[in-house]
């Protein structure tokens, strides 16, 4: 057998119909042992998994199978984040319906995961377009409708002419639709929306208990929440408005700023801008223009600055002697603050392009600490940064923060129509969660529109509202608007003819539960609370950092307003947190400039030179940067090809071993090969001390050689194991080389005594076994080629003896008369006569006392030996 070689395929097939048939990875709710749940981010059935998944559920795998082993009842699912827009463009595209085409791809990527062996609970599997699935967020959907967390008003949002659907702000591209190339416009919608913004202040302070989450997350959704601290201000307009409005109300973090103003702006759909254009054909026209720009802060942040004159004024609330003139401008915001802003040049870069585009007055007023005031001037930047506030009246020779609160005090003692001309106010640019979306394949919105009774929620008996399965894709737009019997329902109130809500749920409310759902999948109602609340929240959840902010916050959201209907009694659901690095490849190009996948060419090195050529024909291509694996730069890898070639082990060994795990790692075929050169030489040692060295009773004493590697064994084992609890994947397998060296060393040097064939054995079953987590199919390969009882998978995690993790001897350092002389390497439970007697044998020692009588020796036990004469 020693001879053999490894074969993967045959063995990972075989194991894993093992692990299935014997259910070793379903998990028991009412087991007793300690929870842990491990979940990885699910995936979108897109057809074919990739190597970023590979690495994804790897992580999560040896995180799972470690805690296993550790006595842990591991709950780790799968599911498929279902629905959305791909399926639809594929129903378009290739005359499918949506449902085939999404289940199909479900078959294809769980087989290909299945033959990754990945310890998954696959009974627990569902998808977020299975009808039990949705059925379940339709009524949390009702609960939340109740309690007064989901609610309709009109909102502007991107409308694509042509396809007549809204578009997500990332599918604006250039203005355009990113499918049918058209202007987008935007239009004002009545959608449905969750409060999100209702839990600002807790979703932000609560990032302060998630201490496994990474920092650089945690301050993103800081910043994506966004709480800022600022003055409500009412300025009185110098005469009253011809929309009537006698004053504009603004909101700023900078009031400190103030008499650096020399505009005001309003948003172009800011109510007194929508009246104003009812009656000004200019204005009208300038607010159409913006509405072409789209909805995203992106859109407009990058958008030349532009505006247009109201021919209003007001007055400055400190200084009623200055006049600021009212612009409609492009870059404000109605969704922040009021949707009116005073414009800072001098320390606004937004304010500074408007204000040199329209010439408008430019004062700074904070002055850098090396400055002269007298000659001090912006030129393209605005100054940002600290200083003391000047050019400013009563303000002069400040520092920001006391500016701040000197002008808060004397606006909040003014009056303006009655109130109070300034207002101390918390901000946050987190908005309300908009989840409308005009298109078929998602869930639907349980409600139905009576004229008579306006909006009626579906009664729960008659749930679910079903998508209908006869839809016709060939014309634009929602197909749900036009079918001709689905939408037409009665009133569950009054009776009468009534409409569906044809608008279905953004695929992001789907993704911001299932973590609960996976806890007692087939309950029939969204959650079994009990079940949920003993196993939430998620022990450890692994993904990218591209949903380090939408996905986890709305999902930290969701488990608020599960609590506040009754389903959870936790508000977190993430307990550790980490965002691993993707997977990267070379990129090739053809001499026409086209891209070639690396499955097409083959590699030569020239010297230290490397060329690619095309395997067809051997045209030299192009190598080029190393980028995220990508269908447009095709250089990607077929997780199935690698794992065919060269088994699923060595695909997960080498997605854990390339570099740390948060990290990019780029994939290379000599990576990938030296990987399977190390399962090979693994098999083959293990497979020589099986057949070589006999299992042999502890016996009562250890030779040297036999304690060393036993020492190397324990400590290993105590250092993966603390390696995989800090998900320092790169780290442990680093450690097992070693340890397969020390191993393979001890053997070939010949197991004569029982002693050394008791460490060679236990040191074989200990590598095994801290194997399994990366490599299970060959670990239980070898666990049973070591005559092992049982399954590997089922094994406990092995025991440390701490006696084996202190060192036999220890190096103290000499001094003599307080200055050190030299090193004493010693046994560590050597006594003080023998420390002294070692301690003046010594060379170094002797020589340093020229003779000198010693007067004492003080022996710091483990320490330190100091030597007076």
């Amino acid at each position: 057998m020693a001879t053999e070689r490894y074969n993967a395929r045959e063995a990972e097939s075989r194991w894993q119909k093992v692990w299935d048939e014997a259910g070793v990875f379903a998990t028991a709710n009412d087991d007793p042992r300690p929870k842990y749940y491990v979940l990885e981010m699910f995936p979108y059935p897109s057809g074919r998994i990739h190597m970023g998944h590979v690495r994804n559920y790897a992580m999560g795998d040896v995180v799972a199978r470690y805690k296993r082993a550790r006595g842990f009842n591991v709950l780790h699912p799968m599911g498929w984040d279902a629905f959305g827009m791909p399926a639809e463009n594929a129903a378009m595209q290739n005359k499918v319906h949506p449902r085939d085409w999404t289940y199909e791809n479900i078959a294809t990527m769980r087989g290909q995961l299945k033959i990754m062996g990945l310890s998954l609970d696959w009974a627990r599997e569902f998808a977020t377009c299975d009808v039990e699935y949705y059925t379940q967020q339709q009524r949390l959907f009702l609960d939340m409708l109740e309690a007064g967390l989901a609610y309709r008003k009109n909102s502007k949002v991107n409308w694509d002419p042509v396809d007549m659907t809204v578009l997500a702000n990332e599918q604006v591209i250039d203005g355009r639709g990113w499918r049918s190339g058209a202007v987008v416009e935007q239009r004002e919608l009545t959608q449905w929306f969750f409060k999100i913004s209702e839990w600002s202040d807790e979703l932000l302070s609560a990032l302060d208990t998630l201490d496994r989450w990474p920092e650089k997350v945690r301050l993103m959704q800081k910043n994506w929440i966004g709480r800022s601290e600022g003055l409500r201000v009412r300025f009185a307009f110098k005469e009253a408005a011809p929309t009537g409005d006698t004053h504009l109300e603004i909101f700023t973090t900078r009031p400190d700023t103030l008499f650096g103003a020399s505009f005001m702006g309003l948003s172009p759909d800011h109510p007194i801008s929508e009246r104003l254009a009812e009656s000004d054909p200019k204005i009208a026209a300038f607010i159409e223009e913006c509405r072409r720009i789209g909805t995203s802060a992106e859109a407009i942040e990058t958008a030349e600055k532009a505006g247009v004159e109201t021919g209003l004024r007001v007055t400055h609330p400190l200084d009623p002697s200055i006049e600021l003139p009212v612009y409609i401008a492009n870059f404000i915001l109605m969704d922040y603050g009021t949707g009116a802003i005073f414009g800072c040049p001098g320390h606004d870069q937004r304010d500074l392009d408007f204000a040199r585009k329209y010439g408008l007055p430019v004062r700074p007023v904070v002055l850098p600490a090396d400055a002269d005031p007298e000659s001090f001037a912006i030129a393209d930047e605005a100054y940002t940064g600290e200083g003391a506030i000047f050019n400013s009246g009563f303000l002069d020779g400040m520092a920001i923060a006391d500016a701040k609160d000197a002008v808060a005090s004397r606006l909040e003692a003014q009056q303006v129509d009655g109130q109070p001309q300034g207002a101390r106010q918390v901000n946050y640019r987190l908005r309300d969660w908009g989840i409308s979306r005009q298109r078929y394949w998602g869930c639907p919105i349980p409600v139905i529109h009576c004229d008579a009774c306006g909006v009626v929620p579906v009664p729960v008996a008659d749930l679910p509202v079903k998508l209908p399965d006869d839809i016709d894709f060939e014309k634009p737009g929602n197909p749900l608007d036009r079918h001709p019997t689905w939408r037409h329902v009665a009133c569950p109130n009054c009776g009468g003819e009534a409409r569906r809500e044809t608008d279905t749920m953004d695929t992001f409310v789907d993704s911001s539960w299932y973590f609960a759902r996976f806890t007692d999948p087939r309950a029939s109602t969204p959650t079994t609370k009990a079940v949920a609340d003993d196993w939430l929240p998620v022990d450890q959840y692994i993904g990218g950092i591209e949903h380090a902010i939408l996905h986890l916050l709305y999902s930290r959201f969701f488990a608020r307003a599960m609590c506040e209907t009754g389903h959870l009694g936790v508000k977190e659901p993430f307990k550790g947190l980490f965002t691993q690095g993707m997977v990267t490849h070379e990129t090739y190009r053809a001499p026409a400039g086209g891209w070639v996948s690396p499955a097409e060419i083959r590699i030569e090195s020239e010297g230290e030179a490397r060329k690619a050529y095309l395997a067809s024909d051997g045209t030299e291509v192009t190598i080029g940067s190393v980028e995220k694996m990508s269908k447009s730069k095709r250089n990607t890898v077929d997780p199935t090809d690698i794992i065919e070639t060269y088994g699923a082990d060595t695909a997960r060994w080498f997605m854990l071993s390339d570099s740390p795990p948060e990290r990019d790692v780029q994939w290379t075929e000599d990576g990938v090969q030296g990987a399977w050169r190390f399962m090979q030489r693994v098999w083959r040692v293990v497979s020589e001390i099986s057949e070589g060295v006999a299992e042999t009773a502890r016996p009562d004493s250890f030779g040297e050689d036999a304690l060393a590697l036993r020492r190397v064994t324990h400590k290993t084992c105590a250092a993966i194991s603390a390696d995989i609890e800090g998900l320092a994947f790169n780290r442990a397998v680093a450690r097992l080389y070693e340890l397969v060296n020390a191993l393979s060393k001890a053997h070939q040097s010949g197991a004569a005594g029982d002693d050394m064939r008791f460490a060679v054995r236990e040191c074989a079953s200990y590598l095994v076994t801290m194997m399994a987590p990366m490599a299970p199919h060959l670990a239980e390969e070898c666990w049973s080629t070591l005559g092992k009882d049982g399954l590997l998978a089922t094994a406990a995690w092995p025991e440390v003896d701490p006696d084996l993790l202190v060192e036999a001897s220890i190096t103290l350092p000499v001094q003599i008369n307080g200055k050190k002389r030299a090193d004493l390497t010693i046994a560590r439970e050597a006594s003080k006569e023998e420390v002294e007697a070692a301690t003046l044998a010594l060379e170094a020692v002797q020589r340093a006392l020229e003779g000198k009588p010693v007067r004492k020796i003080i022996v710091v036990p483990q320490r330190i030996v100091n030597v007076v004469v």
